[in-house]
């Protein structure tokens, strides 16, 4: 599931300040699994973490590779990203949303339905973005009740998707 693609742990939003420190939106839920990692791939190079601590809406990340504010700033949109094997192993039941986007959706008889196209969270519970055949989306909570087996492919209970 996924293990091929790279995933997307945060972007740089912007410059913080005149000293090369960037602004971090974050694709993860907490700033510090970003600390696990100590290189990023951005943008066709490698960013190596020096600091980081919480900011506005974020983090606020310096690297080695960036010296000044001008280079920060030239960062703004730059995705930054880790090989998926790099991660560490989850606990049974838990899934890094990275894994499911691409999965193939099926009915419990095996009937294809769509494909996960992406995996939000409002609060509640995961919602895992089905793609159905004919181009609709729907959501569909990541739950037993909705969701018989996380493998690949998922197995969704139909009646979820009208």
């Amino acid at each position: 599931m996924g293990a091929g693609r790279p995933v997307v742990m945060a972007a740089v939003a912007g410059a913080h300040g005149i000293s090369g420190e960037v602004r971090l939106k974050l694709f993860t839920p907490d700033a510090g699994n970003l600390k696990l990692q100590s290189r990023f791939e951005a943008g066709g190079r490698v960013l190596t973490l020096k600091s980081l601590r919480p900011g506005p809406q974020g983090a606020v990340a310096r690297f080695a590779e960036v010296a000044d504010r001008t280079a920060a700033e030239a960062l703004r949109g730059t995705l930054l990203t880790v090989p998926r094997d790099s991660l560490p192993p989850l606990p049974d039941g838990e899934y890094y949303w990275h894994d499911l986007v691409g999965l193939k959706v099926v009915s419990p008889a095996g009937e294809p339905l769509g494909e996960v196209v992406a995996v939000e969270n409002f609060g509640a519970s995961d919602l895992l973005e089905v793609r159905l055949a004919g181009g609709r989306s729907v959501l569909v909570p990541l739950i037993p009740a909705a969701v018989a087996e996380v493998a690949d492919p998922l197995v969704i209970d139909a009646g979820w998707l009208e």
